[in-house]
């Protein structure tokens, strides 16, 4: 690039007063940040580190922090409040898939905890773990009533696999343990240190006096 005495006459700046001098030479090295060159046709300094020019005086470009990433809010993980009235208001999601190869179940598998989410399908309780994730993913389902899903999920032993598919992800777990508890155990929703899946219905079939709880460990897990 030329030097800046070529670009502006010696002649034009005898003439032109200080204000418009000052605008011109602001121009000229405008033009040479866009070329990488600077007044005198060197080579400029770095972008973040060259002036931006305001009228005649030169400002200190300002390195910008990087936007900070904010983490999304912190996600409840464990039992929740379960309402008094079963049927109580909640909005009917479906998030996706949930088959157990061994009893030759495929169900939709929906986000709730009350019967107007579990009566659609197997139901994932809200502030569990997600598919895959690290903690416990805990789905309720009916054994006797509507789809029956769960009808026999008594009869899952160690090893059956259980596949999950919801929020473009897919996990695979192997059942790893089964036994029975009281209505009052919301503990089986504790958050776990390993990904787990915990599947609940009501027990035995018929009856509300007891849950069959089977337990299973993440196999693998991708996207989809």
């Amino acid at each position: 690039m030329p030097d800046a005495s070529v670009l502006v006459s010696r002649r034009t700046r005898r003439r032109a007063p200080g204000w418009l001098w000052s605008a011109m030479v602001a121009s000229v090295a405008a033009a040479g940040a866009l070329t990488g060159l600077d007044l005198v046709g060197r080579p400029a300094a770095p972008p973040l580190l060259r002036a931006s020019f305001v009228g005649s005086r030169a400002v200190p470009e300002v390195r910008l922090a990087a936007t900070p990433v904010l983490a999304p809010p912190p996600v409840r993980r464990g039992p929740i409040d379960v309402p008094a009235d079963p049927y109580a208001p909640e909005e009917i999601v479906e998030i996706g898939t949930i088959e157990i190869p061994r009893l030759e179940v495929r169900q939709r598998l929906m986000h709730g905890v009350t019967l107007r989410n579990i009566d659609l399908g197997p139901s994932q309780w809200p502030g569990s773990a997600g598919v895959g994730e690290a903690g416990n993913m805990v789905v309720a389902g009916h054994r006797v009533t509507h789809s029956r899903p769960f009808r026999n999920i008594d009869q899952l032993v160690a090893g059956d696999e259980v596949v999950v598919t919801a929020r473009d992800r897919r996990a695979t777990y192997r059942v790893t343990s089964s036994f029975v508890v009281l209505p009052d155990r919301t503990d089986i929703a504790n958050p776990t240190a390993a990904p787990t899946l915990t599947l609940f219905a009501c027990h035995p079939p018929g009856s509300a006096r007891q849950r069959y709880v089977v337990r299973a460990e993440l196999v693998t897990a991708s996207a989809v």
